[in-house]
């Protein structure tokens, strides 16, 4: 098995990438298994937060060539649609599920992550990096197009200019400088992050759940929404967030002057 996915008593749901030998390159499988946990885990009221991380060195070295239609591309007999249709079922469709997960998600980029991989990683709502995380970018070495929703993320973190050097250049981010650039939401010690990456899971996975994701759904949508549609998306969510019985715990909680027990409710 090279993608564990366990979820416990804290309601997280932690998908691990496990193929350490080929720094945790995607194969199909391992691309199925986290799409195919991801939906599971937005249907499950018992999964409240998600946490991606990969073993070893490696986060997730992007997808193996040997499962990659574009490996065959100038072959005889290859057809150039298979590659459009590979990538719409394939990692287009991982970076969609997790940017439209109504709950939140967290990535621990415990080492180099790379395209495709990078994009997993920054589909989710809170990136954990060390010093010695890398995010690569290799299209252009290779003579391709940036897929993996990456000419959709990436602009949209670290501004426009940014995004154009990394993809077009191969301008990589390491440690540190990913939180500066807008890519990771902070950099901690090597020997921190996985522990920072469960308490911030475990954290988000006791918030209130329902409200939680109404407002990741107005903030993602934000930059393709004109101000009176995000108020009026807003005066909805809110009217659906009053619907919880975390709003009623919160309120009880603040005039009782105590800390909030959420259930996801």
């Amino acid at each position: 098995m090279t993608v564990h996915v366990v979820t416990g008593d804290d309601h997280v749901c932690r998908i691990t990438l496990d193929r350490p030998e080929a720094k945790n390159a995607l194969s199909i499988e391992m691309r199925d298994t986290i799409v195919a946990a991801v939906r599971s885990a937005r249907a499950d009221s018992n999964v409240r937060a998600l946490l991606i991380t990969g073993t070893a060195d490696a986060f997730c070295s992007g997808m193996d060539l040997s499962a990659s239609t574009v490996s065959r591309a100038g072959g005889e007999g290859f057809n150039t649609r298979s590659t459009s249709e590979a990538l719409r079922v394939g990692v287009q469709s991982f970076v969609q599920e997790l940017w439209e997960l109504d709950k939140p998600t967290v990535a621990a980029v415990n080492g180099v992550a790379v395209g495709p991989g990078a994009h997993l990683a920054l589909a989710c709502d809170f990136v954990l990096v060390h010093e010695r995380t890398r995010f690569i970018w290799s299209f252009a070495k290779w003579g391709l197009v940036v897929d993996a929703g990456g000419a959709y993320l990436l602009p949209r973190l670290v501004g426009l200019p940014r995004a154009k050097a990394m993809v077009m250049l191969g301008e990589g981010v390491t440690g540190a400088d990913a939180v500066t650039t807008g890519l990771a939401y902070r950099c901690v010690d090597e020997g921190d992050l996985a522990a920072e990456a469960e308490a911030l899971a475990a954290r988000l996975a006791a918030g209130p759940t329902r409200s939680l994701g109404l407002s990741k759904r107005l903030l993602n949508t934000s930059y393709e929404t004109d101000l009176a549609h995000s108020l009026d998306l807003e005066g909805a969510y809110q009217s659906l967030a009053t619907t919880s019985s975390d709003l009623v715990e919160g309120m009880a909680a603040f005039k009782e002057r105590r800390d909030p027990r959420f259930t996801g409710g």
